[in-house]
């Protein structure tokens, strides 16, 4: 920055001096303009294709968390931005009603318990009589009966007991996976309502950015391929990602397929909700002729190309020979926000003019005040 700076004061200087010589020139012809300008040696380089798409940050995984019992909350033992461990409580949920099936639940297996051990006796020695030929066999397979319809009995109070210590046991709401909970939809004393999330759990080790790729773009894009993550957040930081999804079928209506990107995010700086600029690498073009974009003059024009009246977006740059500025058209392979793919226009190893530039115009004498790599 600081080269440049003395870079553009160099040719402030230079151009006052060659007009006030100008001016004072005592034989009244005019002086020759030489601008001053910085150079570089043109030379072969890569040129990274890449693709640019907006979309929103969201968690890798986002778990909503229900509560079975539509009763009040007794309390909760979460708030938003906690971290919590797989089967950890986050909320209590009021079972009065639950409590007092248990109790009776319980009570009934113990009545229902004793009656089956007095049955069991009395099983037990009406088989001794009916061995001993001492009871008809009407009586004993009523006493059977009795004693085998006391067992069913037995377990279907053990079952409901069962099931009604599971719906207290709902009444402790715990976490499904590890995670930081996200959102908080209730307030301790609220009803929690069945069709509204207690709580939202996201895991944000790694994120997911999706955005929708249009038709033309589908065929550059493939999984596997790098990305790069930028948010407003952190202007000067970029995250690294990886296409893992591509969309099988578009959209009928606006003809684009969804994509989706995974970037690491154990620092957690990465938040759902963020809004994201991505920008996916499709390729590399080596062994090339690469222009700094920065250098060129580009030029918009209306053309006539097939029939059909068509925007040209032509490139220009100027190299320096014999101490002369010379205009060239660049015919451009690729163009990214920061370089240019050149199939021809100028040649490895010619003086391209890098700065001062748009003070230029061909044929011009130029003075070189700096070349880039000395």
């Amino acid at each position: 920055m600081r080269r440049t700076i003395i870079f553009f004061l160099t040719i402030v200087i230079l151009t006052a001096l060659v007009s006030s010589c100008s001016r004072n020139d005592s034989s009244g012809e005019e002086a020759e303009t030489v601008i001053p300008v910085k150079i570089m040696t043109v030379a072969l380089g890569n040129v990274v294709q890449s693709l640019n798409y907006n979309g929103d940050v969201e968690a890798e995984y986002e778990v909503k968390v229900f509560s079975k019992i539509p009763d009040r909350i007794e309390k909760f033992f979460v708030d938003e931005g906690d971290r919590i461990a797989k089967g950890a409580p986050i909320a209590q949920i009021l079972a009065t009603t639950i409590e007092q099936a248990v109790t009776q639940a319980e009570a009934n297996l113990a009545a229902v318990k004793a009656r089956e051990a007095n049955l069991r006796l009395e099983y037990e020695r009406a088989q001794r009589l009916f061995r001993e030929n001492a009871m008809s066999k009407r009586q004993f397979d009523g006493i059977s009966a009795q004693y085998e319809a006391t067992k069913a009995q037995v377990r279907q109070v053990q079952a409901a007991l069962a099931s009604a210590r599971t719906q207290l046991n709902d009444a402790t709401v715990t976490a499904p996976i590890a995670g930081i909970i996200g959102n908080k939809y209730y307030q301790a004393g609220d009803m929690a309502m069945p069709t509204l999330p207690l709580v939202s759990i996201v895991k944000m080790e790694r994120v997911k950015i999706t955005f929708d790729a249009t038709e033309e773009d589908l065929g550059k894009l493939a999984i596997g391929q790098n990305a790069v993550v930028r948010v407003k957040s952190y202007p000067g930081l970029s995250f690294e990602g990886e296409v893992i999804k591509i969309s099988p079928v578009l959209d009928p209506v606006t003809h684009m397929a969804k994509v989706e990107v995974l970037v690491n995010n154990s620092a957690h700086k990465l938040k759902p909700g963020m809004y994201a600029q991505v920008e996916v690498t499709t390729g590399v073009i080596r062994n090339v002729i690469v222009v700094p974009r920065h250098v060129t003059i580009e030029n918009t024009s209306l053309e006539r190309v097939n029939g059909k009246d068509k925007v040209i977006k032509n490139y220009y740059v100027f190299v320096v020979k014999n101490n002369q500025a010379e205009q060239r058209k660049l015919n451009v392979q690729y163009v990214n926000h920061e370089s240019i793919a050149v199939d021809s226009g100028i040649k490895v190893g010619e003086k391209l003019v890098i700065a001062g530039q748009n003070n230029l115009r061909d044929g011009i004498t130029v003075s070189i005040v700096e070349e880039e790599g000395d």
